[in-house]
């Protein structure tokens, strides 16, 4: 497998899915203002969409959107339990939180981050993307994880966007506790570490 990525970017959170599950795959990285591969490649006829993640797979087949491709990525390997048994209650569980990340707090970083927003919808946002986070800091306030006490790759693309947030609010997390003790213990794990470092971001 190949996992096209930009250092820092949501490709991130299936880049630490691929070394938290062992699996064997090659980075290929993408300058996605020049839509180029680091190998001269045009992006666009890999990914016509012009973003990562994307992952090819073995057989030629491509995969894109970060919150499907973890879970085919933890469906490869079942043994390392970082998503529940398709069809499960649980796994529903695993989506929601993995909408809820997509669509509430990632998408919600976007316009705080453009510099052609102005203060209001800046302010907006922020106000916003504050009240999902402080629903995410309840539910890690008494848990290890987002499902419980079992790391799962929903972990990991919070953490992503974590990072985000940490860069709005500060490394204190806006005094949250939780969020910052749960972003401290994934960042303390080794797939994410590794990952991290690869992408020349440790």
């Amino acid at each position: 497998m190949k996992l096209f990525y930009s250092p820092g970017a949501c490709s991130l959170s299936p880049h630490i899915a691929l070394r938290e599950a062992g699996l064997p795959f090659e980075l290929e990285q993408v300058n996605l203002s020049e839509k180029k591969t680091k190998n001269n490649v045009d992006y666009l006829s890999v990914n016509p969409k012009g973003y990562v993640p994307a992952l090819l797979l073995d057989d030629g087949r491509l995969l894109t959107e970060g919150a499907v491709i973890v879970q085919y990525v933890a469906d490869q390997r079942p043994g390392a339990r970082l998503a529940p048994p398709p069809a499960s209650f649980e796994r529903y569980r695993l989506q929601e939180w993995l909408n809820l990340i997509g669509t509430e707090l990632h998408k919600g970083l976007g316009p705080i981050n453009n510099p052609k927003s102005n203060s209001e919808i800046k302010e907006f946002y922020r106000d916003r993307v504050s009240a999902r986070f402080q629903v995410v800091a309840k539910a890690v306030a008494t848990k290890g994880y987002l499902l419980g006490e079992e790391y799962s790759v929903a972990d990991g693309y919070l953490y992503y966007t974590l990072r985000g947030w940490r860069k709005i609010v500060g490394a204190d997390f806006g005094d949250s506790a939780p969020l910052r003790a749960y972003f401290e213990r994934i960042g303390a794990r080794d797939a994410v570490k590794a990952a991290l470092a690869a992408e020349g971001l440790a």
